[in-house]
């Protein structure tokens, strides 16, 4: 009888007993996904590496038991918060504390690190959320609005956000710069348990105990989606790293939703119980859960797994699908501008920290693990590195370059969209989609090949394209500037006599057809006397444009004329 083979899509991977007492929190590290701190009501934070059974480090200092913990990006760094509202920072590579950060009154139930690595938020049971610059070891700003315990917290990819999840059932966004709440949503009926942001567009979703994970459009700040169909409480929800669609994890259930319309690409029974975090490490999906004083690691084959394609569950009531709003069957809409990270290491505690730290500690339990995982450059992980695999050389080649990668495929995707555009044959709308998503880079792309055609320019283009040119100008990246140029000399050579000839006419007698043209050569003409300024101050500068920059500046001289 001929044996019948079957594909493996999720298994358990290990589980560990991970405190002397009860597990009262966890998480993974998201950039490697390879990493896992968990909190006991031993008071302990202890540190793993995914496939390795001993713990690595395990620091002390909280008096009580550890309900929140967070990695930074780098997964340098972890912050505790205690169950009587205290915070502790720890430098996990050169294994010690950094910080020690009081004032919250009651539990500590969520933390983020900011993109930039040089704050943090907690949120709490007392309902409250802090700021701290961890540099200065002080609060800086406390936003108020929620009325329970706030469960998760998250910064938008660009930092100038905060969104916030609550036990009342809401999710609000607050602007970190104008220090106040921008938006609350309400939808939910039940605790949201997670938010996440979307790695690139402006995207919020939100997991609930009423069974549905929902997304927000951050622009016009509206639920443009709801999944239905959940079998539990959602415990969390992450986001492909291509921001193609959203995993959902609840009791046993692993869930594959899209948006734009609604719909449930896969589910599969995966058996993890309660799951408390996921992460992705190359392609594969990495799940815990824990009971008691045990943490059990879960892994899903995500090759396995429908991302896209048919269908398997329909909208809500099996409403029919609309159409897509574009290309990619989802709305365009803005990118976040990604801050350049300029992360700087946390200065030693002063003499006072010292004081205020010296009950706590970051003991090393497995040296070998330590120096492998946190001292890369050490003699031991370089000469692990000889006899390193090809799938995990690349993944540490890969290491570190999660941003960038998400951002290209952002821009391919976003390029496909024009293009898909470009071939119904109108310019005008494929550089207005262009114009559309907030990305320059595109615009760019775009602009280099009008500009090999000349006759591709109309009058048209030039009211949507000139305010763009006004940023392409100042940008601190040469190719910019220099597409930029190339571009509003085109415009002047082949457009400024129409639009002078037009601006000095004589009114017409009788019908005006012309008045539709007027007024786009007026709205030119504005926009390049806008532009004037900037081109004369570029022009006075010296450097490689600045030749380019005074041809400019000889051409617009005919717009005081």
């Amino acid at each position: 009888m001929a044996l019948t083979s079957t594909t493996i899509t999720s298994w358990k991977l290990q589980e560990i007993v991970a405190h002397s007492s009860n597990v009262s929190s966890l998480v993974l590290g998201k950039s490697s996904g390879r990493l896992l701190a968990t909190g006991g009501e031993d008071c302990r934070v202890n540190i793993w590496a995914v496939s390795k059974p001993n713990c690595i480090m395990s620091l002390t200092g909280h008096t009580s038991p550890v309900e929140s913990i967070q990695f930074n990006s780098s997964e340098e760094r972890v912050v505790a918060g205690s169950q009587s509202g205290s915070l502790r920072l720890w430098d996990l590579e050169a294994a010690k504390i950094l910080r020690t950060l009081m004032g919250h009154k009651a539990s500590i139930c969520s933390l983020d690190f900011h993109p930039m690595g040089e704050y943090l938020a907690s949120g709490s049971v007392d309902s409250s959320i802090k700021l701290w610059d961890v540099r200065r070891k002080g609060c800086v700003f406390r936003y108020k609005g929620h009325t329970q315990a706030v469960c998760c917290l998250a910064f938008s990819p660009d930092g100038k956000w905060l969104a916030s999840a609550s036990d009342d059932s809401t999710v609000k966004l607050w602007d970190l710069i104008a220090g106040k709440m921008i938006t609350e949503f309400t939808s939910h009926t039940s605790a949201v348990n997670v938010v996440q942001f979307h790695p690139n567009e402006y995207l919020l979703a939100s997991g609930s105990a009423d069974r549905t994970v929902k997304l927000w459009d951050l622009e016009k700040f509206n639920m443009i989606g709801s999944s239905e169909g959940e079998t539990g409480v959602v415990r969390s929800i992450l986001f492909n790293p291509d921001g193609s669609c959203l995993y959902s994890g609840s009791e046993n259930t692993l869930r594959v939703f899209g948006w734009e319309p609604d719909r449930c690409f896969d589910v599969l029974h995966v058996g993890w119980g309660k799951v408390s975090d996921l992460a992705i490490s190359n392609n594969q999906m990495i799940a815990v859960s824990y009971s008691q004083n045990n943490v059990s690691w879960y892994v899903v084959d995500l090759n396995q797994v429908k991302k896209s394609g048919s269908v398997i569950q329909g909208l809500i009531e099996d409403k029919p699908i609309p159409a897509p709003t574009s290309a990619m069957g989802a709305t365009l809409r803005r990118n976040y501008e990604r801050p350049t990270t300029s992360y700087t290491r946390q200065e030693s505690p002063s003499s006072e920290d010292e004081k205020e730290d010296r009950e706590s500690s970051a003991e090393i339990t497995n040296p070998e693990d330590y120096k492998e995982i946190f001292q890369p450059h050490s003699h031991a992980r370089n000469a692990k590195a000889g006899v390193m695999g090809d799938d995990e050389a690349l993944a540490q080649i890969r290491k570190g370059h999660d941003t960038m990668c998400v951002m290209l495929t952002s821009r391919y995707k976003n390029l496909d969209t024009v293009r898909f555009v470009w071939a119904s044959g109108d310019v005008k709308t494929s550089l207005d989609s262009a114009v559309s998503m907030n990305d320059l880079s595109i615009v760019v792309d775009i602009l280099n090949i009008i500009n090999l055609k000349p006759s591709l320019w109309k009058l048209d283009l030039c009211t949507s394209i000139l305010p763009q040119i006004e940023e392409l100008l100042q940008s601190k990246y040469e190719s910019y500037v220099q597409t930029g140029c190339m571009s509003l000399k085109l415009i002047l050579k082949r457009f400024w006599p129409l639009i002078s000839d037009t601006l000095t006419a004589p009114p017409s007698v009788g019908v005006d057809i012309t008045r539709e043209e007027r007024l786009k050569c007026k709205a030119c003409y504005k926009q390049l006397k806008n532009l004037s300024n900037v081109v004369k101050n570029r022009a006075e500068q010296v450097g490689r444009h600045g030749s380019t920059f005074k041809e400019l500046q000889l051409l617009m001289a005919l717009l005081d004329y």
